[in-house]
């Protein structure tokens, strides 16, 4: 099972090092009441929680471990407009152009609204402006720049383009071609937002149980979520566990869950490089990730340690020698840093889509849906859980954008998707090496 395998990871996790978690939230017990469940302490489910109190809904979220322990408590760290290149050419094809824009506009809303929360709740999360799209070859470069030009026209969203004579005064590296540089989207401390986002969460009101596996739904006007030692009535449910749903997806949601996948994703962090070292890796410290399809990046901690994250793990297990590859990658980039000891290394599972556009919607009318985040979670969950809310309140037509977008299923079902996906990036790890 995903929750077996990734134990031995998270263990390791820099983020979970530097964090002073709140105690305990009670596993759920016996029966409540309420008028919304939310399944899922991560982004989407803690932001969907925050704003049904604030709206003055009686919410009850749970969360089958700790909150903020799957994906929201150990993902890079980087905040990006926009659904990625991907995400945004698959709902261009399937949305008339100006759905396409108010698509996009909510991803910017969404940046404000992590900042708003940072500022209204004083989330102390390290928050850095500044992200950087990296091509490592004139090919990819030239795809970076029609990417560019397309999201300034299409979208209106105003980037700067770094030419291959400046890009070595952005990065310290050799590695890399060019490059376009976003001064909205930036980075942060993860689980510490996570956790802050939680807290503000609970001082609305939301009554929230941790080791609460909801394994079960009876639908109809009122559905139940049960749990081992408990149940809770409500009016709507809102599913935000994403990949762990797929953990008792047959009893859960089995509509849903062959319409993601997961896949792991691996980090190290490195020893404090102190601050003038740090300094120069990056110009204005911003985050950074290349172009490649099976793509490396990286960021500088607010403790001057260089966090860099390589590949991804479509096998659903650990890859063998983590820390050495993910080294290896990291030493193509910054050979000057061969001398730096590498104490943390983690990971977990992301949920991709297969036109890694998101995926919203409703099972019932009143059993709603969030999930296909694609790597861009930390913007698009936020919105995602407010969405959410709002169409709950009656006012669902922002949420519906996303639900008239189709996702189609993986292949081989739940079986076989997993060694097809496999194949599939085979190919992909050839074609960026060639």
């Amino acid at each position: 099972m995903l929750l077996q395998k990734e134990l031995g990871v998270v263990e390791n996790s820099y983020y979970e090092a530097s964090v002073a978690r709140p105690a305990v939230s009670p596993a759920l017990e016996g029966t409540v009441q309420a008028d919304v469940c939310v399944v899922g302490g991560g982004y989407a489910g803690l932001s969907a929680a925050l704003e049904l109190a604030l709206r003055g809904h009686a919410v009850v979220l749970l969360e089958a471990q700790r909150v903020g322990w799957g994906a929201s408590g150990r993902n890079g760290g980087q905040a990006i407009v926009g659904f990625g290149s991907d995400g945004e050419r698959a709902i261009e094809r399937q949305l008339p152009r100006e759905d396409a824009r108010r698509a996009f506009a909510i991803t910017e809303e969404g940046l404000d609204l992590l900042r708003d929360r940072i500022a209204t709740h004083a989330i102390a999360c390290e928050w850095q402006p500044g992200y950087l799209s990296l091509s490592v070859k004139p090919s990819r470069t030239k795809a970076l720049r029609h990417w560019m030009d397309h999201v300034e026209a299409l979208y209106g969203y105003p980037l700067e383009w770094i030419p291959p004579a400046d890009i070595g005064q952005w990065v310290a590296s050799a590695r890399f071609h060019a490059g376009v540089f976003d001064t909205r989207s930036g980075h942060l401390h993860p689980l510490k937002y996570c956790l802050g986002l939680a807290g503000a969460a609970r001082g609305a009101g939301v009554r929230m149980h941790e080791n609460s596996v909801a394994y079960l739904i009876e639908r109809g006007d009122r559905p139940v979520v049960k749990t081992a030692q408990g149940e809770v009535h409500c009016n709507f449910v809102v599913l935000a566990g994403n990949v762990y749903l797929a953990e008792y997806g047959d009893s859960l949601a089995p509509s849903i869950s062959t319409r993601i996948m997961p896949v792991g994703t691996y980090m190290i962090a490195t020893e404090p490089l102190g601050a003038s070292r740090a300094d120069a890796l990056l110009r204005h410290r911003a985050a950074a990730s290349d172009t490649n399809f099976v793509l490396d990046y990286f960021r500088v901690s607010a403790d001057h340690r260089l966090l860099f994250g390589a590949g991804d793990s479509y096998s659903a297990s650990t890859p063998r020698h983590l820390v050495r590859k993910i080294r290896a990658n990291l030493l193509k980039v910054f050979p000057q840093l061969s001398d730096v000891d590498i104490p943390f290394a983690w990971g977990g599972f992301a949920d991709i889509t297969m036109n890694r556009s998101p995926d919203f919607g409703r099972i019932d009318a009143n059993i709603y849906y969030l999930q296909g985040f694609s790597g861009h979670g930390l913007v698009t969950s936020g919105m995602a859980g407010k969405l959410a809310a709002e169409a709950i309140a009656g006012q669902a037509e922002r949420f519906d954008l996303f639900a008239r977008l189709t996702h189609r299923g993986f292949p081989g079902g739940a079986r076989l998707r997993t060694p097809a996906l496999v194949l599939g990036m085979l190919f992909f790890r050839l074609r960026d090496m060639l």
